[in-house]
């Protein structure tokens, strides 16, 4: 009876394995080959324009990349963009709160809300680029309106025509400098980032932690006499931490990784290369420059800091997550 059973088991194990299979194989060509073989490029001087033959080089294009000014400013771009994302989860948060109450049609709003999700991103961008035309475009147009109405004597931005920025980050070398002080291209991209996010997975993901809270509790407090922000504080805030973790965690991973689409669409990475980021680096050094090799370092290396940052954020936030 048992080899039987174990004939079967083992009829079953290979069927199950068939299955698996394709989608095995799909990852092993597709996913964990390339990768591994951009590891092994980055230690090469790989140059799509084989203009110098090909030759394993070791780290020199590490020791290149923390030598090149061009890959710290971009990396102070990248985490420049980050920024927004305290404004953009604590927004969710707040939308979610709203959108958890039994008012009339709060179906129709959590659709209108949720809505921009669904919009190409690509088209989403070009729409913002046109609002942020400086001689046309909507956004200007109002604040000239309100400040010629109010007599402010306002100038409007220039966005994503502007290198300042709310920090004062100088362009091309590394310093803060009072003439850089304003909005510009970075902060348009931020704001942009903002709103589409506010409404976006964030708030539904809230908004589901928020059917989660035991009713029991919230009763409870009421019965104590708690107003609305002791019941926010106490009972509330501590229920939502696990989902806070994760979208922090997970905001703060794609943030690294973001800022490609918006440069290729909205500013080309300009002006002066305030909105390139580390990925849009790594492509226009791999497909414009053609320099393979280099443009694979500094993807691992964005690798490592994510994983090292992450894991940080995991060690220590998910100290205050109570499950």
């Amino acid at each position: 009876m048992s080899r039987m059973g174990g004939s079967r088991a083992r009829r079953e194990g290979w069927t199950a394995l068939g299955f698996l299979l394709p989608n095995l194989l799909g990852f092993l060509v597709f996913t964990s080959g390339p990768v591994l073989f951009s590891l092994a490029i980055s230690f090469s001087n790989w140059n799509l324009q084989q203009t110098v033959p090909f030759r394993w080089i070791g780290v020199e294009n590490y020791a290149h990349m923390l030598r090149d000014t061009e890959f710290w400013l971009y990396t102070i771009n990248t985490f420049y963009f980050l920024l927004g994302l305290p404004v953009s989860i604590a927004g969710s948060l707040f939308l979610a709160l709203l959108l958890s109450q039994q008012i009339r049609g709060v179906v129709v709003y959590r659709t209108l809300f949720y809505l921009p999700s669904f919009t190409s991103g690509v088209a989403l961008m070009i729409l913002w680029k046109s609002l942020y035309n400086p001689d046309f475009g909507l956004i200007n147009t109002v604040i000239r309106n309100v400040s010629d109405a109010f007599h402010l004597g306002i100038t409007p931005p220039e966005w994503l025509l502007s290198t300042k920025n709310v920090l004062g980050l100088e362009v091309e070398r590394i310093g803060v400098a009072r003439a850089q002080w304003g909005l510009g291209a970075r902060d348009a991209i931020i704001i942009m980032g903002i709103w589409t996010a506010i409404g976006g997975n964030n708030m539904l993901l809230y908004l589901a932690a928020l059917t989660n809270i035991p009713q029991e509790l919230i009763e409870a407090g009421q019965i104590d006499g708690a107003g609305r922000w002791a019941l926010f504080r106490h009972i509330v805030w501590p229920q939502l931490a696990p989902t806070t973790f994760f979208i922090v965690v997970m905001s703060f991973i794609g943030g690294l990784q973001g800022g490609f689409e918006q440069a290729r669409v909205m500013t080309g990475g300009g002006p002066a290369g305030t909105t390139t980021t580390l990925s849009y680096y790594i492509y226009t050094r791999a497909f414009e420059e053609f320099q393979i090799g280099y443009a694979s370092a500094v993807s691992w290396t964005l690798f490592a800091l994510i994983f090292v940052l992450t894991w940080i954020n995991w060690r220590f936030g998910n100290r205050e997550v109570h499950y």
